[in-house]
């Protein structure tokens, strides 16, 4: 009778167990069952805004449930990141990543998250950055433009949008490597720059390509070199940096992360997604124009990619002296 009962208590824990997998199978397969937030750091109708809205519709169709896009903007994109951070990370609070992750992490020394917090799924594309000059400097090429600046030691300066942007970050080395003095004009955005630089009240910007092009295209300022490996099709008369003496490549990029923690199930599952829709025509058509890459990855990828810009920064961040409280 003994082992009878024996034999039923196996049978029922096996049944329990088996019953208690699919309901936990079903209810990951189930995601999403609410609305998910995808919050962008950045201003709406922007750069980064308007992929990040693609990439919402595209998902909520495939998904069919709501992705709705969120923008807390400040702080260099600090706002939005911690907003996500500090949320349940079950997969309904996603974030439009940025490298300012990266860049915010290496320079200030109080931030409100540390890299490991942030769980990557995918890389949605890659821009490189242009070295824009005002037309009101008597150059028209990166080599007059360096020889000018070494004969005009100190005389020349840079838009940046804050202190410790990415902006700055890549003046302060092109600078180094290229043996020139400039200095560093803080504003507030970059329309505020671009409207400085047309008028010559400053003499360089060091911007994605798809913030200067509109005004490289009207006349209204020149573009003497690229961050790029290779020239970029919208742009296949200007030389790379590299082109120019200097062993330079430099990328920004967008994506989309989590919070650590999140279920590596719903990471696969948006990353599966995310790699399809980066891979639409239109999606494509949208990110070229602007000079930027269509660009998916693994996970892993963009792991690699946060560190190494991390890394990166926080070198050029100590040299000189870019880490704030």
């Amino acid at each position: 009778m003994s082992g009878l009962r024996n034999r039923l208590l196996v049978s029922l824990l096996t049944a329990v167990a088996v019953f208690g997998a699919a309901g936990a199978l079903q209810a990951q397969t189930a995601y999403p069952d609410k609305p998910v937030r995808l919050v962008v750091g950045f201003s709406a109708g922007g750069p980064t805004d308007l992929p990040a809205r693609f990439i919402a519709d595209r998902l909520g169709t495939i998904l069919g449930q709501r992705f709705i896009v969120e923008n807390k903007t400040g702080a260099g994109g600090q706002i939005a990141t911690v907003d996500v951070l500090g949320k349940p990370r079950d997969g309904y609070n996603l974030l439009l990543c940025t490298h300012f992750e990266s860049i915010n992490a290496a320079i200030y020394r109080k931030i409100n998250y540390k890299l490991a917090d942030v769980a990557p799924i995918s890389q949605i594309s890659r821009y490189y950055y242009g070295i824009a000059i005002t037309n009101e400097l008597p150059v028209q090429d990166w080599n007059g433009f360096i020889n000018y600046a070494k004969t005009n030691p100190g005389k020349l300066n840079y838009g940046m949008v804050g202190r410790g942007s990415a902006q700055e970050i890549l003046a302060l080395e092109l600078g180094k490597m290229a043996g020139i003095q400039t200095t560093g004009i803080p504003y507030k955005g970059g329309a505020d720059i671009m409207n400085d630089l047309i008028t010559g009240r400053i003499h360089i910007y060091v911007s994605p390509t798809l913030s200067i092009l509109p005004q490289y295209k009207a006349g209204k300022l020149k573009i003497i070199g690229v961050t790029s490996p290779q020239r970029l099709a919208v742009l296949a008369d200007t030389p790379t940096v590299s082109e120019g003496g200097l062993p330079m490549v430099r990328f920004g990029w967008l994506g989309i992360c989590a919070g650590s923690g999140t279920a590596q199930a719903i990471i696969t599952l948006l990353n599966r997604h995310i790699t399809a829709i980066v891979k639409l025509p239109e999606y494509s058509e949208m990110i070229e124009k602007a000079g930027s890459i269509p660009l998916s990855s693994t996970p892993e990828e963009l792991a690699r990619i946060l560190t190494d810009t991390y890394e990166q920064t926080i070198v050029i961040s100590r040299e000189f002296g870019l880490q704030f409280d």
